[in-house]
C-alpha cells in the first residue's frame, strides 16, 4: 500500500501496470478487529446462489478497452457481500441522510437501505436524519423500519427532507458519537459533499437519470405539439444540467423532434453574443447557494427573449414561442422501473460494503460492475459531455444543427479530450457513453462506518 499525497488514499500496485485505488477499511484504524460469519449464508433467499460471496481480491477495471501493450490500469474494489463481516446485527446503529437537491429515486434508496439492513443482516436500529446535514445537530430524527418505508418508493422527493449547506463537521461528529451511530449512509450529489462530482468520471451513471430523461421527453413532446398547433410556432424547453448537458443530449436523441440542442459544453453564438454574455454577468455577481454552487441566471428566459426580439424587431414576422421549464416536475417524480432496480442494487452494495468493514466510499457501477469508489475521487473535477466524440456527433446528425464550433475550437477540444495514457475507455473515450447524471444533483450513495 502506498500513500499518494492525499489523505486516506490507498494505492496498491501490482504486475503489468495494475493499480488498485482502494477504499479505507476499519482494520486500517483498529487492527485485530473480530469478524463474524455473514448472516446471508443462512438466508434461504440466497441459498441457491452459487458463489454469492465476493472474493476479497476481486476488482473492477476502470477502463476496459486497451491496446495490446497497454498497462492494466486503474481498478476499484468490487462491491458485494463478503463471507466475514465486522458488525454483529445487534451492534449496528445506522443512520440515513439525504442532502442537496431532489432527484427521482431518493425514496427508493432510503427504502432499500432500511429493508436491506433489516432483512439481510437483521439490523433493527436505523435512524432517519431529517432536513439534511443540519438534522444531525438539530436533533431531528425519525426511526425507520421496513414497515414505515414500505410504500415510499411510489412517492417523489425524500421522506427525510433535504437541504443545502449545513455541513458543520464538528457538530455532526459530536451528534454521531452522542447517538452511538456506527454506520452513516449519505444520499445525494454535489450538495451532499463539497466537490462530489468527480466520481462521475468513473461510474457509469447516477440514479434517477433514466427517469429524468423519460420525463424530459414529455416536456419536449408538449413543446412540439404546441409549436405545430399554431402559426409560426416555436417550442423551447429548458432542462436541468447546470454545467453538464447529459439530460438534454439524451432526451434530444430519444425524442427526434428537436431541431437544436444547446448544452453548456458547446459554446453557441447569437448575433455575436451567446452564453458568454451570461458568464460575464455571473462573474460580476459571484453569488452562491448554501452548497457553494454558483447561482446561475435563467438562460432559457434570456434566449427566448432574444429569439422574440430577433423575429419581431424591425417589422419582422410575429411568432408564437412556447417556453417550458419542467425542472421541478422532473426532480419531484418517483423513479421509473429501471431506476428503482438500479437504486436497489446501489443500496445493497453500500450495505454489503459497510458490513464488511469498508468505509469512506461511494458506490456505483464501473463498466457494468458495482464497485467501491474512494472518497478522494469525490474532490476533483466534474464530468461533462465531450463534444468531440460519437454521441455528440449522433445528436448533430439527428437535429441537423450546426456544431457552433470554429475549426480552432474543434482542434482545442480534441487536444483537451485526448487520453493521458495508453488506455482507452469504452465508456468515456471510444463511444461517448459518459456517466450520465441528473443536473447538479448527481446522486450517489456515500457510506461511512464509525
Amino acid at each position: 500500500m502506498a500513500l499518494d499525497g492525499r489523505p486516506n488514499t490507498k494505492i496498491v500496485h501490482g504486475e503489468a501496470g495494475y493499480v488498485l485505488e482502494d477504499v479505507p477499511h476499519l482494520t486500517d484504524y483498529i487492527p485485530d478487529l473480530p469478524t463474524y460469519p455473514n448472516p446471508l449464508q443462512d438466508n434461504p433467499a440466497y441459498s441457491v446462489v452459487k458463489q454469492y460471496f465476493v472474493n476479497l481480491d476481486d476488482t473492477v477495471a476502470q477502463k476496459i478497452v486497451v491496446h495490446k501493450s497497454s498497462p492494466r490500469g486503474t481498478h476499484f474494489r468490487r462491491a458485494g457481500p463478503r463471507q466475514k463481516v465486522y458488525f454483529e446485527s445487534d451492534e449496528v446503529h445506522a443512520c440515513i441522510v439525504t442532502c442537496g437537491g431532489l432527484c427521482p429515486g431518493l425514496n427508493t434508496v432510503i427504502r432499500e437501505i432500511v429493508c436491506g439492513l433489516a432483512h439481510m443482516y437483521g439490523v433493527t436500529k436505523i435512524l432517519g436524519i431529517q432536513d439534511g446535514y443540519k438534522g444531525f445537530y438539530a436533533r431531528n430524527t425519525i426511526p425507520l423500519s421496513p414497515k414505515s418505508v414500505n410504500d415510499i418508493h411510489k412517492r417523489g422527493g425524500t421522506i427525510l427532507g433535504s437541504s443545502r449547506g449545513g455541513h458543520d463537521t464538528s457538530k455532526i461528529v459530536d451528534s454521531i458519537q452522542d447517538r452511538g451511530i456506527n454506520q452513516v449512509y449519505i444520499i445525494g450529489g454535489d450538495g451532499t459533499q463539497k466537490g462530489a462530482s468527480v466520481i462521475f468520471e468513473v461510474i457509469d451513471k447516477s440514479f434517477g437519470f433514466d427517469t429524468a430523461v423519460e420525463e424530459a421527453q414529455r416536456a419536449i413532446n408538449a413543446a412540439h405539439v404546441e409549436s405545430e398547433s399554431v402559426e409560426n410556432g416555436i417550442g423551447m424547453v429548458k432542462l436541468m444540467g447546470r454545467y453538464s448537458g447529459f439530460i438534454a443530449m439524451y432526451a434530444t436523441l430519444a425524442s427526434r423532434d428537436v431541431d437544436c440542442c444547446l448544452i453548456p459544453e458547446s459554446p453557441f453564438y447569437l448575433e455575436g453574443k451567446g452564453q458568454e454574455l451570461l458568464a460575464e454577468i455571473l462573474r460580476s455577481m459571484n453569488q452562491q447557494d448554501a452548497s457553494g454552487n454558483k447561482l446561475l441566471l435563467d438562460v432559457g428566459l434570456w434566449l427566448s427573449q432574444k429569439i422574440k426580439d430577433h423575429f419581431t424587431g424591425k417589422g419582422r414576422i410575429s411568432i408564437n414561442l412556447k417556453y417550458i421549464d419542467p425542472t421541478y416536475m422532473i426532480r419531484a417524480i418517483p423513479a421509473n422501473a429501471s431506476d428503482n432496480v438500479y437504486c436497489t442494487l446501489l443500496a445493497h452494495s453500500a450495505i454489503h460494503g459497510a458490513m464488511a468493514g469498508y468505509t469512506g466510499f461511494t458506490v456505483g457501477p464501473v463498466n457494468g460492475r458495482h464497485a467501491y469508489i474512494p472518497f478522494h475521487r469525490v474532490t476533483e473535477t466534474q464530468n461533462k459531455v465531450v463534444i468531440t466524440d460519437r454521441m455528440w456527433a449522433r445528436l448533430l446528425s439527428s437535429t441537423n444543427q450546426p456544431s457552433f464550433l470554429s475549426p480552432e475550437d474543434i482542434e482545442l477540444a480534441k487536444k483537451e479530450d485526448e487520453p493521458t495514457n495508453q488506455l482507452l475507455d469504452s465508456n468515456n473515450q471510444v463511444d461517448g457513453h459518459h456517466e450520465k447524471s441528473t443536473e447538479d444533483n448527481n446522486c450517489s450513495i456515500q457510506q461511512t462506518s464509525c
